[in-house]
């Protein structure tokens, strides 16, 4: 008589240290498991499902202004640090953990419209309205721990008044100069009371600039005549040129892939070009339901969040054509600027009823310490939902978002508009000589003409 005997030696299955992974065998055999994606199945459905009901984006407002808020900027430097500039001429210095003020910084006249900060995080550039540029001194980060530091004021390190108003400003990621938007582009030296160079291409208005993080010297902006110029400061003219349909607000290059930027329209949407082939875009992002005012690229390069007049922030991916995230509340208004915080865990809007708010970049995320069995449940959650997110249930359950009454109509309203044009342009061409009207794609409708 034979007996079979189970046998196993400890050192197999024993750990030599704590700290040391536990040895576990799998038999991967599909006959064992004969309703394994069935199950992962619901557990997908489950886990879209408790990533709604934890959804709370909202973590709290920062109120003080007593205008709207017109324009952030983040300190390279320091990871708490906020500033924000309102109408009233009224800029302030934020900490981002205890939400309250650090630093104010009066001395404009009018409405501020471009704050910057210099590369080593030490001095605050503002430009706005009362056609004025002021340098400023930025405290150190142990202010922020001083608890009667919300009454500090700072006087100006420099003034330059010129002769015109301002609408933006923008620092060299890596350099020393900055350059202003307003009826030129101007290039500043900190050094120096007068522009160091003067760019002009047209005669009007240039109401945003953002220099490259990949290459110091090249810059872009754009013009209240729906154009989007490239400058390159080693160079006496312009470089290159594209005329839109619709004005272009606001402009932001990708961190991560710095011959990329994203511009955010008049016309609902953000349109992502490449900036060596600007004769069609990338992709062109769409949701908004007014135009929008504002648009901030995460650090990591892989989505960026948009502001707009519609009272909504939306947060896309960066090749993404719909928009992954809608944060509102009741009393937000229209919004003006959008920032992601230096670690890319939380989204900050200004908006026109004169409050500052931090949000969560991922709605559904849990703050504070998670223990590793946390974590992994996280991380288990996620893959089971990127394995399933093409079946319908899956689908629909993650891309659902509650929208306000106003804006659900405005949608609506838009949807049947676009679906009108669309029948409009295929019954055109439908009964039109063959060849004779040619379908253009929507990355190329927007646009004019290229200049160079």
């Amino acid at each position: 008589m034979k007996v079979k005997v189970i046998s196993r030696s400890a050192d197999e299955f024993t750990r030599e240290r704590s700290q040391d992974l536990q040895r576990v065998y799998h038999n991967y055999d599909p006959n064992l498991r004969p309703q394994e994606k069935a199950v992962e199945y619901v557990r997908a459905l489950n886990a879209a499902k408790l990533e709604k009901i934890f959804a709370r984006p909202f973590i709290g407002a920062m109120d003080g202004h007593i205008d709207a808020v017109s324009c952030m900027a983040k300190n390279p430097n320091y990871l708490k640090g906020l500033f924000s500039g309102s109408m009233d001429g009224d800029i302030r210095l934020w900490d981002i953990a205890s939400r309250r003020t650090v630093c104010r910084y009066p001395g404009h006249q009018g409405a501020v419209r471009g704050l910057t900060v210099s590369t080593d995080g030490q001095v605050l550039v503002s430009c706005g309205v009362d056609s004025t540029v002021r340098l400023w001194n930025v405290p150190a980060a142990t202010l922020t721990n001083s608890d009667d530091s919300s009454d500090n004021s700072v006087e100006p390190l420099a003034t330059y008044v010129w002769k015109n108003a301002f609408w933006a400003v923008d620092h060299q990621w890596d350099g020393d100069l900055f350059a202003t938007a307003g009826g030129q582009v101007d290039i500043w030296n900190p050094n120096r009371s007068q522009p160091v160079n003067s760019f002009q291409w047209g005669t009007d208005t240039v109401i945003s600039v953002k220099f490259n993080p990949g290459e110091p010297n090249v810059l872009a902006t754009s013009a209240s005549d729906r154009s989007i110029v490239l400058y390159d400061l080693r160079m006496s003219s312009p470089a290159r040129k594209v005329i839109m349909r619709t004005r272009t607000n606001a402009i932001s290059w990708n961190p991560m892939e710095p011959m990329n930027f994203t511009a955010a329209n008049e016309d609902c949407n953000c349109y992502s070009y490449d900036a060596r082939k600007l004769e069609e875009a990338k992709c062109v992002h769409m949701g908004h339901e007014s135009a929008v005012m504002d648009i901030d690229y995460s650090p990591t390069g892989r989505e960026f969040v948009t502001g707009s007049y519609d009272r909504t922030i939306r947060i896309f991916q960066y090749n993404g054509g719909r928009s992954r995230e809608i944060y509102h509340t009741k009393r937000m208004q229209r919004v003006f600027c959008v920032k992601f915080t230096c670690d890319a865990s939380y989204v900050i809007s200004g908006s026109d009823d004169t409050n500052l708010r931090l949000w969560k970049a991922k709605a559904s995320e849990q703050l504070g310490v998670l223990h590793p069995r946390e974590r992994r449940k996280h991380e288990y959650h996620e893959a089971v939902k990127n394995r399933y997110k093409h079946l319908p249930e899956v689908k629909r359950i993650v891309r659902h978002r509650h929208l306000p009454r106003p804006i659900y109509k405005a949608a609506a309203l838009r949807r049947t508009m676009i679906d009108a044009e669309k029948r409009k342009a295929e019954r055109r061409k439908a009964h039109s000589a063959p060849g004779s009207i040619v379908t253009v794609p929507v990355r190329k409708r927007r646009i004019i003409k290229e200049v160079e």
